[in-house]
């Protein structure tokens, strides 16, 4: 399923990998690669695999689970379509709360002690998505972990789950796209090294210059 997901991202440039010209983040940071899995939504074929691979991955690894939530906005449509293929309810978390009617943050019916399982596009970090297992965790439901269609697997975000007790399993991941991306010609082979060095240390920009340097 990795590798197949990890083609699918880089056909339509859900996953789009420039070593040479770089992009820049809003913190500044400079980036090997751009990611949008909202693209997945434009791309039937590519939809299907996706939404199935996120029910399948809930269904092998919280079958108790009771609620799909996701993520405002990215993760909202991939939970509303797995939740549809899983016939389990659905909601979202909005990213704060509303400041008109009754000023919800969650957005659907959710029950204390209700097991959920949050949706996510994208993890990086892991700042926004352990944001929402906090709001869900403050109104009583347990979560029992999340799926996202994508992690870079960046040590920060990884002791930030750990650190928030939660499990994230995803469809695929910054390295098999890497690998993949090379075996089908998307960028050079020995740009792989390039950016795993990326990954392992976003801040530090020398893998921009490690291939004149070597």
């Amino acid at each position: 399923m990795e590798t197949r997901i990890a083609k699918d991202l880089l056909s339509i440039q859900a996953v789009f990998f420039r070593p040479e010209e770089p992009f820049t983040w809003a913190s500044g940071i400079k980036s090997p690669v751009y990611c949008d899995n909202r693209l997945t939504l434009t791309a039937p074929d590519v939809r299907s695999d996706v939404e199935n691979g996120l029910a399948e991955l809930i269904r092998q690894n919280y079958p108790g689970v009771e609620v799909i939530m996701g993520t405002s906005t990215a993760g909202i449509a991939h939970a509303a379509i797995t939740a549809h293929l899983l016939g389990l309810p659905m909601g979202y978390v909005r990213s704060g709360a509303k400041d008109h009617g009754r000023q919800n943050q969650i957005e659907g019916k959710l029950l204390p002690g209700q097991k959920v399982v949050v949706v996510e596009d994208l993890i990086s970090t892991g700042g926004s998505v352990i944001e929402v297992v906090n709001v869900l965790r403050e109104a009583g439901a347990e979560v029992l972990g999340i799926v996202s269609i994508f992690t870079y697997g960046m040590k920060k975000g990884l002791d930030r789950l750990a650190a928030a007790n939660v499990q994230n399993i995803s469809l695929t991941n910054f390295d098999v796209i890497a690998k993949v991306a090379a075996e089908e010609g998307y960028i050079e082979p020995k740009d792989v090294a390039r950016l795993i060095r990326f990954r392992n240390n976003p801040s530090d920009e020398s893998w921009i210059h490690s291939e004149a340097n070597a």
